[in-house]
């Protein structure tokens, strides 16, 4: 999803900064800059800690978080403004560094665990069949409109505007 976000917007190609890659521009009025931690999962934090520093970064509006999400199915997409890491190591360790959890997430369905899966880090990383390819691939439209839509108007009406009604 970075990586797409960062060709539709037209922003320069990644480069290397410590523990990431990121392309910093300026797309619809905002200055942004997209990081792809480098490191472990369970050290995404880190990648976060230099932006605490930044006289005006505020993580509830200034930081969205994209991971992925096997409690949520292939194809499916939910934002949350707020909330628990619900096991994933990398939110734990985002939070961990933040100490905070108001920040904003979107979370990208990769699911569900198989059963009898020991491992989810196994699941995890796997390839995706050519059907969840597709699934995934036709999310980058919506997913990149309800990133349009956070930076324009808050993570509030982006959940109203594109969470499903439960």
């Amino acid at each position: 999803m970075a990586d797409h976000l960062v060709a539709h917007w037209q922003l320069p190609r990644f480069r290397r900064v410590p523990a990431a890659r990121e392309s910093r521009g300026t797309a619809l009025g905002h200055d942004l800059r997209v990081l792809k931690p480098q490191t472990y999962m369970n050290r995404s934090g880190a990648v976060l800690a230099p932006l605490l520093d930044l006289p005006d970064f505020e993580p509830a509006r200034d930081l969205l978080v994209m991971v992925d999400d096997f409690a949520l199915p292939v194809g499916r997409f939910r934002l949350r403004g707020a909330g628990s890491a619900g096991g994933h190591n990398g939110l734990k360790s985002i939070e961990g560094v933040l100490r905070r959890q108001d920040y904003a997430r979107l979370r990208i369905g990769i699911g569900p665990l198989p059963p009898g899966t020991q491992d989810s880090a196994d699941f995890v990383l796997e390839s995706f069949t050519p059907d969840e390819r597709a699934a995934v691939d036709a999310l980058l439209g919506p997913m990149t409109e309800a990133v349009e839509c956070w930076l324009a108007d808050g993570i509030e009406t982006a959940m109203n505007r594109f969470n499903p009604a439960r």
